[in-house]
């Protein structure tokens, strides 16, 4: 029997497709209007297809003044009594999820297409300049035109990095491009209203990082820990109706379905203190198609970490027997010479933090659910074979 289903945002990233098409939304607008107001440069880290796209989209929309947009959603309560909100600052949106770097010139392409769009807007720049100048002209003009200064939001930086790691002459020139284009930000301080980035690792050698110096990772804070992913209570306050038509088709009681749901996509936790989050990807598509199956994982198989394992005979019975540990500094930082696998499963989703030792200010981790656990071990299961030897995350 077909059910009557309301609208999930299942592969929307756009905030405004998604409040046009009357989609079912977690309401998070109250951590942008934190962020907005602090005027402070941001980091965020997190897996991929966990919302960091939607959630740029959601701050371009709030940076460009559009209030119809967000009726109804906590941000337009707490700038109720704010006779400064709601103004259109220029945003300049980089998104690397457009584009496949795995060829060379590909980041230089993508960057100067993006960078010809705004010269339309605000004029054009220096002819045959470094794209780094031609972007810091930009931010000058679009702030003399608009009498505003610039937001800028970069989705997913890292893109260009993760799929060029078995390249590295190519991930080094990457890095030399990004240096000398996101190095402007630095210098054009005083056009910069706000700059938040995502990504999936936070690359230490990565200029972004080096010259930005007051920018500001979130990855691990408390504050932010669900900033992105869906918590339990957001599920039961959004979801009722989604949860009792899965419940139904799988012949169990809401409660089972909810119980069975956080064995199969909970467990994330990005602070020691803060709130388990589920997946969003999969929550959705479970949702949407009233059945319990590996939606995230199978969205793509992580083949240069399986090869890494591998290659460093990582002992897989370490993924489970609570011996895997990291320091706060380790997990936030990774860098593509590291030996140690763990930070990049960390931050890549295929290890979440399951404890924490205070006073050795130490981290156990461990699978964050049984969706990552099965996916993982099945893509490890064919190149290993009997026992392996001590891998890496010892303390």
């Amino acid at each position: 029997m077909m059910l009557n289903k309301r609208q999930l945002p299942i592969g929307i990233q756009s905030f405004e497709k998604l409040i046009d098409n009357n989609n079912l939304y977690v309401d998070k607008t109250e951590y942008i209007y934190n962020l907005a107001h602090t005027g402070m440069p941001y980091f965020l880290s997190r897996p991929r297809r966990f919302g960091k796209s939607l959630l740029l989209s959601t701050m371009k929309a709030y940076w460009e003044g559009k209030k119809e947009l967000f009726k109804g959603l906590k941000i337009e309560e707490l700038e109720r009594d704010n006779p400064n909100a709601w103004q259109s600052y220029p945003v300049f949106y980089f998104d690397f999820n457009k584009a496949n770097f795995a060829e060379a010139g590909a980041l230089e392409a993508i960057l100067e297409v993006q960078i010809s769009e705004w010269e339309k807007v605000y004029g054009d720049t220096t002819k045959n300049a470094p794209l780094g100048v031609r972007f810091g002209q930009l931010l000058t003009a679009a702030s003399e035109k608009t009498g505003k200064r610039c937001v800028v939001l970069v989705d997913e930086y890292d893109k260009p990095l993760l799929e060029t790691m078995n390249n590295s002459e190519l991930i080094e020139h990457n890095k030399a491009v990004f240096k000398g284009f996101f190095s402007v930000l630095k210098s054009e301080d005083a056009n910069i209203q706000f700059v938040f980035i995502t990504g999936v690792t936070k690359f230490s050698k990565v200029s972004i990082f080096s010259d930005l110096n007051q920018l500001m990772d979130i990855s691990m804070s408390m504050d932010y820990a669900e900033i992105c992913g869906i918590t339990e209570q957001e599920i039961r306050e959004t979801f009722g109706l989604e949860i009792e038509n899965l419940a139904a088709e799988q012949d169990m009681t809401t409660e089972e379905c909810l119980k069975k749901l956080k064995y199969e996509y909970d467990g994330y936790h990005f602070h020691q203190k803060g709130k388990g989050v589920y997946n969003p990807y999969s929550l959705l598509n479970a949702l949407y198609n009233r059945e319990f199956d590996a939606y995230w994982f199978e969205t793509g198989t992580p083949t240069f970490l399986v090869k890494r394992l591998r290659n460093m005979n990582f002992d897989v019975r370490k993924f489970s027997d609570k011996t895997l540990y990291a320091t706060k500094d380790m997990l936030k930082d990774y860098r593509d010479d590291n030996l140690d696998v763990v930070p990049l499963l960390y931050q890549s989703g295929y290890l979440t933090l399951k404890g924490y030792d205070i006073q050795k200010a130490v981290y156990t981790l461990g699978f964050p659910n049984n969706e990552v656990k099965t996916g993982l071990l099945k893509s490890l299961f064919p190149i290993y074979t009997g026992n392996v030897g001590g891998g890496s995350g010892n303390r």
